[in-house]
């Protein structure tokens, strides 16, 4: 009888996700503090030494995670705001964009919004960094369309990133949340509704009434 072919050797970035995969869901059941490294080998199936090969530390593990988290939230916003040319619609889009991050079977918005290591400071520096980079492209928007100056557009960006957030947490955190679609909807309108009293050129504000 012929013997079975070795299973196929992962290569290095493969065996990255693989560990990152199974991180994430570690960290995300267990948080930070209580998740181990010897749990996280366990669950890729590998040896502790090998995950030590690729990642350092825990930290380090957790860091690559939170960063992956950010960029993709970073991508899901930048998308919206490039989906459309009406910033009612805009609106309604970066809503639905952080909505939808938050409800991912992923959980990677536990790293994002949730962290139980904020007071380290490699960990509050990248979520700074992420909330300065959505800001930075929703005040791009405003300072496009309106005639603010841009430490004005700022604020109200930061402003609205912050409906977003908050509101889109409490929503995944809510043990009989509204349909997402009425959630967004409601959402959309509160953030349309403040930011239409700004001028805008070219819109028109009945959109969202």
């Amino acid at each position: 009888m012929a013997e079975s072919a070795a299973p196929a050797r992962l290569s290095r970035a493969a065996r990255r996700a693989q560990l990152l995969d199974a991180a994430r869901i570690t960290f995300v059941d267990a948080g930070y503090h209580a998740a181990a490294m010897d749990d996280i080998a366990e669950r890729a199936g590998v040896s502790k030494p090998v995950l030590y090969q690729h990642f350092p530390s825990k930290l380090d593990l957790y860091l690559a995670l939170l960063d992956a988290s950010c960029d993709s939230l970073v991508d899901v916003v930048r998308g919206a705001l490039a989906s459309n040319d009406h910033n009612a619609d805009r609106v309604v889009a970066t809503m639905d964009a952080f909505y939808a991050f938050v409800s991912s079977p992923s959980g990677e918005f536990r790293f994002v919004f949730e962290s139980d290591l904020t007071g380290d400071p490699a960990v509050q520096e990248r979520l700074w960094r992420v909330n300065e980079e959505i800001a930075d492209l929703i005040a791009t928007v405003i300072g496009q369309d309106t005639a603010l100056p841009p430490e004005q557009s700022k604020l109200l960006a930061i402003s609205l990133v912050g409906i977003a957030q908050v509101s889109a947490r409490y929503w995944a955190s809510s043990s009989a949340p509204i349909p997402v679609e009425e959630a967004t909807s409601l959402v959309s309108r509160l953030a349309w509704r403040g930011i239409r009293g700004f001028p805008l050129t070219g819109y028109d504000p009945s959109r969202l009434n």
